[in-house]
């Protein structure tokens, strides 16, 4: 098969256990939009693009992240040209940020969401 039938990803669905607190804070302190928020599910829409996050209210403790050796590792890593600036502005929200690390010209850290959700920022 040449080509896929897959276009792009659309969405990407995030377990949150407070669906409205957790929309406002990935607009207030991510800067994202809320397009939608209901009983279900909260839609956050990423800049202009056709990529979406899907907040999911459950009860369950389960993350959007998973582990290695024990050791969490993000599924979600976002761009951001701005870096040590995002890295600040979050550390000014009280937001659980990890160090800025360098890997061969590349730089990143890793954040928390309130629900523990591990996340990536890099460029």
């Amino acid at each position: 098969m040449s080509n896929s039938f897959i276009e792009q990803v659309h969405y990407i669905r995030i377990p949150v256990k407070n669906l409205e607190r957790s929309a406002h804070w990935y607009r207030d302190v991510l800067g994202l939009q809320l397009v939608n928020l209901t009983e279900e599910l909260a839609v956050i829409k990423i800049n202009e693009g056709p990529f979406l996050l899907i907040l999911i209210p459950t009860e369950d403790e389960t993350f959007a992240h998973f582990t290695i050796n024990q050791e969490q590792e993000f599924s979600i890593g976002f761009t951001s040209p701005e870096l040590a600036k995002f890295h600040q502005h979050l550390m000014d929200h009280q937001v659980m940020v990890d160090d800025i690390k360098e890997d061969n010209g590349h730089s990143f850290f890793h954040f928390y969401d309130l629900d523990g959700n591990k996340l990536q920022a890099h460029w």
